[in-house]
C-alpha cells in the first residue's frame, strides 16, 4: 500500500513554456513536480529579418518541432497576445503564436494560454508587477545565478512557472479567436 505522504507526491510534469514572436521567440523546458521547478532548456529562435515573412515562421515551426522531439514535453504554456499600440507588430506576433500553437497541437500537445497579467499573479503574486519584478522571481524560484536573458527567454520561464503553478485548468486552454 501506498502511504499517505506517496499519494501526494505529483509525478513531473515537463512544460513547454513560450514568449511568441516573430522575430524573437523565448522558449523554455522546465520539469515541475509539487510546486518545485527545475530548469531543463531554455533559449531563443531567432529569425533573419531579411527573410521572407513565411519562411520566418517556417524556421519557428522547424525550431518548436525540434524542441519538442528532444525534449518531449506533456503541454505548452504560450503568453496570450496583448498590445496596445503597434498593429503590425501584434499581427506578426499573433501569427507567429498560430504556427507555434499548430506545431504543438501537431505533436499531440494540449496547449494552454495565460496574459501577461496572470504570468505576472502566478510568479510574483501581484499582477501588476514590473518585468524587472519578474525577471527577479525566475531566478529565485529556478535557483539561478543570474537572471536570463534576453527578456524574451526570461517571459518563457515565466509563463512556463505560472502554468507548473496554475496546473491544467480546462478554462486556461486555447480556445481559439476571443472567448
Amino acid at each position: 500500500m501506498f502511504s499517505e505522504e506517496s499519494r501526494k507526491q505529483k509525478q513531473a510534469v515537463r512544460i513547454l513554456g513560450v514568449d511568441p514572436g516573430y522575430a524573437r521567440t523565448g522558449y523554455a523546458i522546465l520539469d515541475c513536480r509539487n510546486d518545485q521547478f527545475r530548469i531543463v532548456d531554455y533559449g531563443l529562435i531567432n529569425t533573419e529579418p531579411d527573410l521572407a515573412f513565411s519562411k520566418r515562421l517556417l524556421v519557428i515551426d522547424r525550431a518548436v518541432n525540434q524542441l519538442v522531439d528532444l525534449h518531449k514535453p506533456d503541454v505548452m504554456a504560450i503568453e496570450e497576445v496583448f498590445f496596445h499600440s503597434n498593429r503590425k507588430t501584434a499581427m506578426g506576433t499573433a501569427q507567429a503564436r498560430g504556427v507555434i500553437i499548430v506545431a504543438a497541437a501537431r505533436k499531440g500537445l494540449d496547449v494552454y494560454e495565460y496574459t501577461p497579467l496572470q504570468v505576472k499573479l502566478a510568479v510574483t503574486g501581484y499582477g501588476r508587477a514590473e518585468k524587472k519584478q519578474v525577471q527577479s522571481m525566475v531566478k529565485v524560484i529556478l535557483k539561478l545565478k543570474e537572471v536570463p536573458q534576453p527578456d524574451d527567454v526570461a517571459d518563457a520561464i515565466a509563463i512556463a512557472i505560472c502554468h507548473g503553478h496554475s496546473g491544467n485548468k480546462k478554462n486556461a486552454l486555447v480556445v481559439g479567436g476571443y472567448k
